[in-house]
């Protein structure tokens, strides 16, 4: 790497992001990555106001060494929030100008891990492209949580993405994704938009054989956390809900 650059830090955020209830966040943060969250100036961020109340949160454990209003905060353009880093063909270079000249910056998300299943990934192919050092740090990733708590093949997985909106496509979907993993004893994961939680279980439900494991998790690293996995046929006759609103993440699997 080229001396007198700066590092880019990619800056787990915690997963309570849109929920009624927060959680506290050295619960789930670690104190070094929150101590290098307050040494920073400079952001690209999926949001700026979510990065601000993140920010304010951190200063409240480990004091900010410069203002929230000081920082310098850029937003990822909304293309890549719609259609994702690579299919935008963003370039993300010219985003990193504090980094070429020697300053720290860092990369966040509204939750979890910046670039994993959220954007951020244009911005480290850029860095890397540009000789610069990308240093992740520790914190919670809900595809990894929820996938440990499932019970399913953690040594051969995917991670999908959104399953279609439209129920017909969506059910086609399930159905390949199904007999993908039951073909190859991969697991499948994927998540959905708030308030669809319903309509997604209820196509996993009727579509799935009644043997195939259905594992889902919401509220992740928060007080009302739910971690259900269980084959279809048991999810029928016990009935269970989702939180229509809670981020959830599902998986499939033998």
């Amino acid at each position: 790497m080229s001396a007198g650059l700066g590092h880019l830090y990619l800056v787990p955020a915690p997963l309570d992001f849109g929920c009624a209830q927060q959680s506290p966040l050295e619960d789930s943060m670690p104190l070094q990555t929150l101590r290098v969250a307050a040494s920073l100036q400079h952001w690209v961020c999926e949001n700026a106001k979510s990065t601000r109340a993140y920010l304010k949160r951190v200063g409240e454990i480990v004091p900010l060494q410069v203002a929230i209003q000081a920082q310098t905060l850029v937003e990822l353009p909304r293309e890549v929030h719609k259609k994702g880093d690579h299919q935008a063909g963003f370039d993300a270079r010219p985003l990193l100008g504090a980094l070429l000249a020697g300053h720290d910056l860092g990369l966040v998300s509204e939750a979890g891990m910046p670039a994993v299943a959220d954007p951020g990934s244009s911005v480290v192919r850029a860095a890397h492209q540009l000789g610069i050092t990308v240093v992740p740090l520790v914190g919670p990733v809900s595809l990894l949580l929820a996938l440990a708590s499932s019970g399913l093949n953690g040594q051969n997985f995917a991670f999908v993405g959104y399953v279609p909106s439209d129920a017909a496509e969506r059910a086609q979907r399930v159905k390949t994704l199904e007999s993908l993993a039951l073909k190859t004893q991969q697991t499948q994961l994927f998540i959905e938009t708030p308030y669809r939680n319903q309509a997604l279980l209820a196509t996993l439900l009727q579509t799935l054989q009644p043997s195939t494991r259905l594992a889902t998790s919401s509220g992740l690293t928060l007080a009302n956390a739910c971690n259900r996995s269980a084959d279809v046929k048991t999810w029928k006759s016990r009935g269970w809900a989702l939180d229509n609103a809670a981020p959830t993440v599902f998986a499939i699997g033998p």
